[in-house]
């Protein structure tokens, strides 16, 4: 029997009987996004990615492929839609393959879905689509899906950890693209995908309470990040993983009322 919690490394007649189990299946939710000269374009895949496998193996989870394109960077989280190399979708795209991707694992006999949010801007777009892929399914007679859905960086919130984080203060999530925070799970994660002689080291960005579309690049620094990663490091990655896993597992447990 094959032991991979990935979906894609199973023949068909294992991922059927490991589903009839009713194991959670987990969704990474990512996006082709710039972030910085230091770090590849698929930080926003990669992350979610890893912590979805870690999880699954925790909680004897699946883990389908990631979507590897999200909705529309925007200024003020993401640095914006204007950078070469940002790929993005509609959210109406990807509404809706949020709810085919739905439709299929409920034909498959699958019940329950954590949809871990690797992208900021991906949030509303996914809860759509998981509450249309519902609707049609009720309509269908199955009323048991049940999809749980995160981010996987709100599972950082201890204050003790976030001190040992940014020890010289922490400046809030919404500047943090490509910061500190992503950096160091990078490095944790995926080192050979960083580059930190090529890393920035500028002041945070600062916008106005408001956005203007079209947007104004010179708003962004031009180095695409909206804070520093200076001071990023693989053991502070190393500790984003354990809380994140650890929280998370613990989260699915308790949505699913799982034992294991």
């Amino acid at each position: 029997m094959n032991n991979s919690v990935v979906i894609g490394e199973l023949t068909w007649p294992e991922y059927a009987e490991k589903v009839a189990t009713g194991c959670p299946i987990f969704l990474p939710v990512g996006a082709l996004e710039q972030h910085g000269h230091h770090m590849c374009m698929e930080v926003d895949v990669l992350l979610p990615t890893a912590i979805c496998k870690a999880v699954a193996q925790q909680v004897n989870g699946l883990v389908l492929p990631a979507l590897a394109y999200g909705y529309k960077s925007q200024q003020k989280s993401g640095g914006g839609n204007h950078f070469p190399g940002t790929t993005s979708l509609d959210g109406a795209t990807l509404t809706s393959t949020v709810q085919d991707i739905i439709r299929e694992l409920a034909r498959h006999g699958a019940r329950k879905l954590v949809m871990m949010n690797g992208h900021f801007e991906n949030s509303m777009f996914i809860v759509e689509g998981i509450d249309l892929a519902l609707r049609e399914l009720r309509y269908g007679g199955i009323s048991d899906f049940k999809v749980v859905v995160l981010s996987y960086w709100d599972f950082v919130n201890d204050p003790a950890v976030i001190e040992k984080l940014y020890p010289d203060g922490f400046l809030g999530w919404d500047i943090e693209h490509g910061g500190v925070f992503e950096t160091s799970l990078m490095l944790a994660l995926h080192p050979d995908k960083v580059d930190l002689n090529r890393a920035v080291d500028h002041p945070p960005a600062t916008f106005p309470p408001y956005d203007v579309f079209p947007v104004i690049p010179e708003r962004t620094p031009a180095c695409g990040t909206l804070s520093s990663p200076k001071g990023s490091s693989r053991e502070k990655g190393e500790l984003i993983l354990e809380v994140c896993v650890s929280g998370i597992s613990t989260a699915v447990r308790e949505a699913f009322d799982l034992d294991t």
